[in-house]
């Protein structure tokens, strides 16, 4: 890992912004391919879809939408430790999601007149599973129970077709999907997938979204991008992060084993340590030499760890640390120091927050609770991360009695003839004259 020292200078936050290391990789290189992909689908529906998945994933799926029975399979089939550890991972953020659900709200501005606030949830949404170098029942999960919790009445799935299963849904995703009651899943991935819930596919029964979450490669970012504005999305989610600030206390084998834990995704993954200690910096970079030499994924690991988007940043302090982080905005950030409460304190911009030694990022990954469809590159300034708020739409309701409206007629009047825009006013005075 490449080594940036800061202990002698004191950059802006736009100096800081340029300094962290960040993988190249602008999502609107893909921006042509994508458009591409959706438009095809837009014109030639079910067909496009089937030539994408034999072009890009390789096989030719024998349909495009499940079968509930193939989905009751794969749930019946499924080992029962992972099915156990499916469930857990259910309750667990299905607990910590309901606390997202704002309380309704009555205001009452005068006798008469009240404006209540109300969370409504969308009626449809479109949730993306990625297949590439992994498989992602915990994104079924992350992404099916916010919306569930939030209300929504129909949950519609993708994920690439999977070429060990003649072109089906990995079987692991569909046993997830099964287990929290989702029956409409389709075998469709990338930038035609995100068109397809965008625009809708009339020859599969596939209705348009109001919504599209989930993670995915760079042409899924892209085509987020084209079709927002069509539908919502969560985010551009693009290759994961975390950042560590560990000081003097920290263990450095486990810094470097959660550093290895990310970089295992994928070669552009971000694995980032920032620390006011050279000795922790010393041995972390040892211990992550020995783990990625040893772990499965080796290859993909090395190259993560060894590309211009990871380092081990020199501070001089904590407070310097975390003014990083936050011009870092990272998707994960954990803090092992002798008092992370402190260091928390000066946090504005993380996608989650991992608090002490015990609060791995894999945690967060399965079982803490907390959702891990989180914001990347810098997002985290901006948004935040899937939670049943990204479902819900905040609606004001007004009522007013006459006698209300009567008290407030001259202010309307008054403002409505300052904006030259009188038929506002009179469309008040209309209600108080006779005809």
């Amino acid at each position: 890992m490449q080594t940036i020292d800061l202990r002698n200078v004191q950059p802006t936050r736009s100096e800081l912004v340029r300094l962290v290391p960040r993988a190249q990789l602008d999502v609107s290189v893909a921006t042509d391919v994508a458009r591409d992909l959706i438009d095809a689908v837009r014109e030639r529906g079910a067909d496009a879809l089937l030539e994408q998945a034999q072009r890009l994933d390789g096989v030719l799926p024998n349909r495009i939408r499940i079968h509930a029975d193939e989905i009751d399979r794969a749930v019946e089939a499924l080992d029962p430790a992972v099915r156990s550890a499916i469930d857990e991972t259910i309750f667990r953020v299905r607990l910590a999601t309901h606390a997202q659900v704002p309380h309704g709200a009555l205001t009452t501005l005068a006798p008469g007149a009240e404006v209540l606030q109300r969370w409504q949830p969308v009626n449809r949404v479109g949730l993306y599973v990625p297949g590439g170098k992994a498989v992602y029942p915990s994104s079924v999960v992350m992404n099916v129970v916010p919306a569930q919790v939030a209300g929504v009445s129909s949950i519609a799935l993708a994920s690439p077709a999977q070429k060990e299963f003649d072109g089906a849904v990995h079987p692991t995703i569909l046993a997830a999907a099964g287990i929290l009651g989702i029956d409409e899943v389709y075998a469709m991935g990338g930038a035609g997938a995100i068109g397809a819930f965008a625009y809708g596919v009339s020859g599969i029964g596939l209705d348009s979204v109001d919504i599209i979450t989930g993670p995915g490669n760079v042409y899924v970012a892209a085509a987020k991008r084209l079709v927002r504005g069509v539908v919502g999305i969560d985010s551009e989610a693009g290759p994961t992060e975390i950042l560590v600030i560990a000081d003097a206390t920290a263990n450095p084998r486990i810094v470097a084993a959660d550093l290895v834990s990310q970089a295992e995704h994928d070669e552009l993954a971000a694995a980032v340590l920032v620390t006011d200690s050279p000795e922790l910096a010393t041995a972390v970079s040892a211990e992550v030499s020995r783990l990625a030499a040893t772990t499965k994924h080796s290859a993909r690991v090395s190259e993560a760890l060894s590309g211009q988007q990871s380092a081990i940043v020199l501070v001089k302090d904590l407070a310097s640390a975390a003014a990083f982080s936050n011009a870092y905005g990272p998707e994960h950030l954990e803090i092992q120091t002798t008092d992370p409460d402190s260091v928390v304190d000066l946090i504005d911009n993380a996608g989650a927050i991992f608090v002490g030694p015990h609060s791995p990022v894999s945690l967060g990954d399965y079982l803490a609770g907390s959702n891990h469809v989180l914001p990347t590159g810098g997002q985290s300034r901006f948004t935040a991360g899937l939670g049943a708020y990204t479902f819900l739409r905040p609606q004001q309701i007004i009522r007013y009695d006459r006698l209300a409206l009567k008290g407030v007629e001259p202010a309307i009047v008054a403002l409505s003839c300052a904006e030259d825009l009188p038929a506002h006013g009179a469309a008040v005075t209309a209600r108080f004259t006779s005809l």
